[in-house]
């Protein structure tokens, strides 16, 4: 299965995305992030069906299986989780003081590369660790 990256931004209400593979094809949208997503491929299938009703090209991908995968700033993927993971457990995650996060979240400030990583590590450690567990 192909992935195809949509690169994914946080607006002051919602998200908004694009995709390399599809010129001229932006969304944005206000609510939650798996809201979103739907939004998203809905989006993807209506650019597609326009491209084969208009004979246009688009990228060969999108006839088989593919998986959208989003590519996030550490800002987006914050705010994303905000409402999921206190700060308080993601300063315990991360090693980051709170109200630090609470200014990259907002977009007071941003993260240096050090501090992106240990972010993005932390919630990957956290997910690696939530496969594990068998039910």
């Amino acid at each position: 299965m192909e992935k195809v990256i949509i690169t994914t931004s946080k607006t002051e209400k919602g998200f908004c995305a694009s995709c390399d593979l599809l010129p001229g094809w932006v969304v944005a949208f206000s609510g939650s992030f798996s809201d979103f997503a739907n939004y998203v491929q809905e989006s993807i299938d209506f650019y597609l069906e326009c491209a084969k009703l208009d004979g246009d090209d688009y990228p060969a991908v999108f006839d088989g299986e593919y998986e959208l995968t989003y590519k996030m700033d550490i800002q987006s993927l914050l705010y994303c989780y905000d409402k999921i993971l206190t700060r308080a457990s993601l300063s315990r995650l991360t090693g980051i003081n709170e109200r630090q996060l609470g200014h990259y979240i907002c977009g007071r400030s941003n993260p240096r590369p050090t501090q992106t990583d240990k972010i993005v590590n932390a919630l990957h450690s956290l997910g690696r660790e939530l496969q594990s567990v068998a039910v």
